[in-house]
């Protein structure tokens, strides 16, 4: 090879080694400016992302915190509730604790069969030997069923017509023209509330008003004082709140006794405080339920005797055979247990006490042909049982206790198609 051709060899590869040294400047000139330029941008892009993700996370716990907060109260409330009730229950447990050593003694007894002597009054052995003469009427016992006796507590105890004052039992003042202005003032009132007792809400409303308003100064006439537990019972009947019940049936039950303390003989005070003895029960322990129920039966009869010609006693009776007739056995030996007499009655003493009723008062009341129909759904007569349940139909529910003998009407009627 000539010198020259060399000279232009060499000259050739420093030129391209001088393009490719710019070529490789220009790339990493570039590379690093587009490093400078897009690093920021992609700094700022994820700064962004965290940002809208923690704002996310953040309202999301917001919200669930609240939904939690709110859940927590409806979960304390339902543990308040549930707290309330396993007191009462530790009640019943505890009374019922004390009554099964005595419930085991009398089971024991009565499989290995002995006689047991069990304690009873003296009101109860004469209401017994009573009930024998006269045929009428249910063993000794009760049950928390004289609550819902409610159907004809109030619309069904009205006078019966054409009765005089003194056939009815209200009053016995002395004739007009020997009355002082108290015993007149006395006359025209009870014959006011009378007239308001059979009227409206309203006039209920107002015949408790009177009553109350008069009470200081005519509070020592029984005549006054069974009234006044009358109409304790209509604003039991028309209030729903239940505190205002049990104040309403814990004052008329005190006014009613004070009633037979004025006079045992009077009938009307002994109803009236069994009916508040029944209304007790709504709100009762099972022992006071048992107590309640004992007096409820015990002045039923009393009412009973001396006032053998009100349909509506009848009536009350009935209810509380067919009750006891529906008693389990369990049920019978508590009652047994702590009074000393076990429950007995039985689904055709309940519709003769019905029957009777009937017969007294033709079309007494729709709640009367209901039981009656019970009873013969009971007892296996179902032509019975669906005649008087037409009888029932006839009768339009306009007070609270026929739409309530409506609905027990409907109940019975699925049953006996079926």
């Amino acid at each position: 090879m000539s010198h020259s051709e060399n000279k232009g060899l060499i000259l050739g590869i420093m030129a391209g080694a001088a393009g490719i040294s710019l070529v490789l400047v220009w790339y990493h000139k570039i590379r690093k400016s587009g490093a400078t330029v897009n690093f920021p941008a992609f700094l700022d892009l994820r700064n962004r992302f965290q940002y809208e993700f923690h704002f996310a996370n953040l309202h999301n716990e917001q919200g669930t915190v609240m939904a939690l907060q709110g859940r927590q109260l409806q979960i304390l409330e339902k543990l308040n509730d549930l707290l309330l009730n396993v007191e009462e229950l530790k009640r019943e447990v505890k009374f019922l604790k004390e009554a099964v050593p005595k419930l085991e003694e009398l089971v024991q007894d009565e499989l290995q069969g002995k006689a047991v002597v069990r304690r009873i009054s003296p009101l109860h052995r004469a209401t017994r030997k009573r009930r024998v003469e006269t045929a009428y009427g249910a063993k000794e016992t009760t049950s928390s069923e004289e609550a819902d006796s409610e159907g004809g507590y109030i619309t069904a105890h009205t006078d019966t017509e054409g009765e005089s004052e003194e056939e009815r039992g209200w009053i016995s003042l002395p004739a007009a023209s020997t009355r002082t202005e108290k015993e007149t003032e006395l006359f025209n009132l009870l014959q006011q509330v009378d007239s308001l007792h059979c009227g409206s809400d309203d006039d209920k409303k107002e015949s408790f008003r009177l009553l109350l308003e008069k009470e200081e100064k005519h509070g020592n006439h029984q005549w006054f004082l069974w009234r006044l537990a009358r109409a304790y019972g209509d604003m039991f009947e028309m209030t729903t709140d239940v505190e205002e019940k049990k104040k309403y049936v814990a004052d008329g039950k005190i006014v009613a006794e004070k009633a037979i303390q004025v006079d045992t003989m009077c009938a009307d005070s002994h109803q009236w405080f069994a009916i508040m003895c029944g209304y007790m029960s709504e709100f009762d322990s099972i022992q006071n339920k048992i107590k309640n129920g004992w007096l409820f039966k015990e002045h039923l009869d009393k009412a009973i005797e001396l006032k053998p010609q009100d349909p509506f006693l009848y009536y009350l009776n009935g209810r509380w055979c067919y009750s006891v007739a529906q008693l389990s056995w369990i049920e019978k030996k508590v009652a047994a247990t702590l009074f000393g007499t076990p429950p007995t009655s039985t689904v055709q003493e309940a519709l003769q006490n019905f029957l009777k009723a009937e017969e007294m008062h033709p079309g007494y009341s729709k709640h009367n042909y209901v039981y009656l129909a019970k009873c013969y759904k009971d007892l296996g007569q179902r032509s019975n049982a669906l005649k008087y349940c037409d009888f029932a139909s006839s009768v339009l529910p306009v007070t609270n206790e026929d739409k309530e003998a409506q609905k027990d009407l409907e109940a019975l009627l699925l049953t006996l198609q079926l």
